[in-house]
């Protein structure tokens, strides 16, 4: 068995990433994170938001994404995100303002608050911030 597996991330915009050396991945599936090594069963999977890691060649590295889909195969695992940012992409102050506002969202007590939105929000900003911490 291989020790290494093709991954690609792909959004509307962009290839993100493209390696045929990923180590192994960790998705964040719509119920519960998944860990994908080499010669992993089949499956496909709705994302959630959520931190993407991989590691190629012993590093790791850190993906910030937000919905979409994930194809795994024994050697190849294709993410299609509405949105997936590198660290470095993102404007951390822009993400702080984000999660300020849905907090403020759902402390309102405002009965026309869409929750679920306002919890997606909340959600994607606190993974953006997750991410973005770990380029520091």
């Amino acid at each position: 068995m291989a020790d290494t597996f093709q991954l690609e991330i792909v959004t509307p915009d962009k290839k993100v990433v493209e390696t045929a050396a990923a180590e192994e991945v960790q998705i964040p599936g719509k119920n519960g994170y998944l860990g994908i090594l080499p010669g992993h069963a089949p499956l496909i999977t709705e994302l959630a938001v959520g931190e993407v890691t991989f590691r190629e060649n012993s590093t790791e590295q850190h993906l910030a994404v937000a919905w979409g889909f994930a194809e795994v195969l024994p050697n190849k695992v294709t993410i299609l995100a509405e949105t997936a940012e590198r660290p470095s992409e993102i404007d951390v102050k822009r993400a702080r303002e984000a999660k300020e506002r849905a907090e403020q969202r759902l402390t309102s007590g405002d009965a026309s608050v869409d929750v679920e939105r306002a919890l997606d929000a909340l959600h994607r900003a606190e993974a953006r911030l997750d991410v973005a911490a770990k380029n520091q």
